[in-house]
């Protein structure tokens, strides 16, 4: 799971953010706090993958913190969550190192796009290497628009979806059988589903080598 901390001033807006976390598969809430002194504590404390950061804060601002944290560590991903659309802030926030810029306000499916995006190529980069086709593709996912993309012939996204959630419900690494079962699919379609999902950046292939010395595959979220 990815472990995402909401920072945001308005604590109405904070709770909005972090119900719309928590219903994307793979996602969770680590932390909801309110100013950058309690953002940066959390993420010393550990635990933080990504932060959705508000940009006005009353101590600090988010791109200060932001420059903050890469100075001082640890490494973490930002996706600025504001409602300054200034083009001068847009870039400073891409010097500062943010990996993603959301405009308020804004609708679930949109963060929703921004945050599976995000899980692709956190995915991907679990790689030793990228070819440029693949980096091109995750690189141009950050910024592509929240509609979902077209599916390879054979494939279905609500088949997609169904075998995704139940990897994420089950919390632990699970096989083509153990889907299979559940989604009520073949072992063989359980397969596909799992390896396009896994080539996509949005499950983790695992390798447990048997009695038999033959590999078995088990998938986990990203």
């Amino acid at each position: 799971m990815i472990g995402v901390l909401v920072v945001d001033d308005d604590f109405y807006v904070a709770g909005i953010n972090a119900r719309y976390v928590s219903r994307v598969p793979g996602f969770r809430v680590v932390g909801r706090v309110h100013d950058a002194a309690s953002a940066f504590a959390a993420v010393q404390a550990g635990g933080v993958d990504l932060i959705l950061l508000d940009h006005y804060l009353p101590d600090e601002s988010g791109l200060s913190l932001t420059r903050r944290l890469r100075r001082e560590g640890p490494a973490v991903d930002v996706l600025m969550v504001t409602a300054d659309n200034r083009t001068a802030s847009v870039q400073e926030a891409l010097r500062a190192g943010v990996l993603q810029y959301i405009v308020k306000p804004f609708t679930f499916e949109a963060l929703r796009g921004k945050l599976e995006a995000y899980a692709r190529l956190r995915g991907a980069l679990r790689d030793t290497e990228l070819d440029q086709e693949r980096i091109d593709r995750l690189l141009g996912s950050l910024c592509a628009p929240a509609a979902a993309a077209p599916m390879p012939k054979g494939y279905t996204q609500r088949t997609a979806e169904l075998i995704r959630h139940i990897v994420t419900r089950a919390g632990r690494p699970v096989s083509a059988h153990d889907v299979s079962e559940q989604a009520r699919v073949s072992r063989s379609t359980a397969q596909r589903y799992l390896k396009y999902l896994e080539e996509e950046g949005r499950l983790h292939l695992t390798l447990k080598y048997g009695d038999s010395g033959r590999p078995e595959h088990y998938y986990s979220t990203v």
